[in-house]
């Protein structure tokens, strides 16, 4: 079977070259004094290694298994403890991880990866192709009853053909399987192929006390809402880090992120809108630098469909006509946002900006609720059928930006008959009330980040109600036939025509009030060195970042 070549990855040791020339002239110092300019510049590299990395977050973690954890705190410290076969470059480009190269079958269906060697767990064990095999097949059990098994149903057979290759064979061909490898990183068999896979997700000795990877960072501590400790791992496999170790310090509010990051207590942040003039500011001082962009998210209100209220879109669409997005973005995050429509991101090419819209529109949102049967009753509550319009919309208390639109919709919404009360929780309570398989939750002020690969399948396929990431419950016909035949096409033109009929459609049926697409930015010491913002990997190569 003739083999086509994917992509052989390289990783490029960086060599820092440090000058020591005073006058711009002098090119070849000999003797003692070259020894002298030899320790010179020695002493300059040693102080480009070493520093503890202060990260800043208002989100705590859940736990640390990237086949059972669903936010994104959780998914980017497992970033650093694991490693996946590929991970992406800040252009969305697969390059090997502990994949050295990869091969494909004319028909798309069987791909082989040639495993990097000498590649150790933190606990020093060899890592081999029986990891892979273990991993891999977690989600293609009987017994799995996690979030994140739809990419693996495309998946037959995870062969080991020796201790450094691995054959995985599909039943079709699935255009995001490669990104998706960067999604899903390699767990250790040696420590977790005796624990029952129904009792994995469980698992609270490995995955929240005891993570073993072979990312460039070894679990330490986790102080429950503190901070979490992670030290270099010395034989990472693409070198050792120069951070000597990362504090992931777990802050009560974003007043409090802003204050640490001015006096030096955390050195790298996301900013939150409402906070970027301030953090302009600090880098004026030469306090920080800041570095924006457009990230791969969107912000939401989401509405359960198991809630007999918003069974009908023409009710979902009126709850939409009544928030004022535009005001939310210009007064709430000072106008680092765009106003959003539909799904997807403008930072990823399977964007659609050309989806049904649902102006700002109150009285309109009023003639749509009458004409679904909901009139006034002696409390100016909407009524129908002996029940009221009300509600509770939950979102969690870390974050501000989201507890001022809860409170706007609140107002906006009480001026259409609709009552709300609105419920801030910690963020774990939030993750678990909200998620499988409890679903506890009437609407929610949320936000998603979109993968490597902008697949919607995730998120609005039925077969994603049960377990998967379907929070609101959505199901459609159409929309269902489509998520299905995009991930089989590997023409790029056709997958994003294919695509934007899909967010076309979510849109009209307005499963979420969709808000805004997400302006990040991220705040750094100015003597560290290598975080810059994209939407596509943060933390990409942050085993070469360095305090100067």
């Amino acid at each position: 079977m003739m083999k086509k070549r994917l992509l052989m990855a390289v990783v490029l040791i960086m060599m820092l070259i440090v000058a020591a020339c005073s006058d711009g002239t002098a090119t070849e110092v000999e003797n003692s004094q070259g020894n002298k300019e030899e320790a010179k510049s020695e002493a300059k590299s040693e102080a480009k290694s070493g520093g503890r990395l202060l990260l800043g977050t208002t989100a705590a973690p859940t736990l640390f298994n990237p086949y059972y954890s669903t936010d994104t705190s959780s998914s980017t410290i497992e970033g650093f403890i694991f490693s996946g076969l590929v991970t992406v470059d800040t252009d969305f480009n697969p390059e090997g991880d502990l994949a050295e190269s990869w091969e494909f079958s004319d028909d798309g269906l069987t791909w082989t990866f040639k495993l990097r060697e000498n590649v150790k767990w933190h606990d020093g064990e060899d890592f081999t192709a029986d990891d892979v095999v273990f991993s891999y097949n977690i989600p293609l059990s009987e017994d799995y009853i996690g979030p994140r098994g739809l990419p693996f149903e495309i998946i037959e057979e995870v062969n080991k053909v020796d201790d450094y290759t691995v054959e995985i064979v599909l039943s079709e061909p699935y255009a995001p399987f490669i990104t998706i490898t960067a999604q899903f990183e390699i767990l250790p068999e040696h420590i977790l192929g005796d624990v029952p896979i129904a009792e994995l997700g469980k698992n609270a000795a490995f995955n929240t006390k005891a993570p073993i990877g072979t990312g460039p960072f070894k679990f330490k501590e986790w102080k429950e809402g503190e901070y979490i400790q992670l030290d270099a791992f010395d034989e990472y496999f693409k070198g050792k880090p120069k951070l000597e170790s990362i504090i992931y310090k777990i802050v009560p509010d974003t007043n409090t992120l802003m204050a640490q990051l001015q006096v030096g207590d955390i050195n790298l942040a996301g900013i939150s809108p409402q906070y970027i003039e301030t953090a302009k500011k600090l880098e004026e001082q030469g306090k920080v630098v800041v570095s924006s962009g457009n990230s791969n998210a969107f912000e939401y209100i989401g509405y359960n469909l198991r809630n007999e209220l918003f069974k009908e879109k023409e009710v979902r669409q009126a709850l939409t006509h009544a928030i004022d997005k535009e005001a939310i973005v210009q007064a709430i995050l000072d106008g680092a946002g765009t106003v959003a429509h539909g799904p997807g991101s403008p930072a990823n090419w399977a964007f659609n900006p050309d989806v049904p819209k649902f102006e700002y529109d109150p009285e309109l949102a009023k003639k749509k609720l009458e004409e679904a049967g909901w009139t006034p009753g002696p409390d100016g509550v909407l009524e129908k059928d002996g029940k009221k319009f009300e509600f509770v919309l939950k979102t969690t208390s870390a974050n501000e930006i989201r507890q001022q639109i809860a409170e706007v919709v609140q107002q906006q919404w009480s001026e259409i008959g609709v009552k709300v009360s609105i419920e801030l929780l910690e963020w774990s309570a939030y993750v678990e009330q909200t998620s499988p398989p409890l679903w506890n939750f009437d609407a929610i002020v949320a936000g998603w980040s979109i993968g490597s690969d902008p697949d919607p399948t995730w998120f609005w396929h039925t077969s994603e109600i049960a377990n998967g990431l379907n929070y609101n419950g959505f199901s459609n016909a159409r929309v269902d036939e489509l998520l299905s035949s995009n991930t089989k096409i590997s023409d790029i033109e056709e997958r994003k025509r294919i695509i934007a009929e899909a967010d076309a459609i979510v849109a009209e049926e307005q499963v979420n009030t969709f808000l805004y697409y997400v302006h990040g930015s991220l705040a750094k010491s100015p003597n560290l060195h290598g975080p810059e913002f994209n939407a596509a990997n943060t933390y990409y190569k942050i085993h070469e970042w360095y305090f100067e």
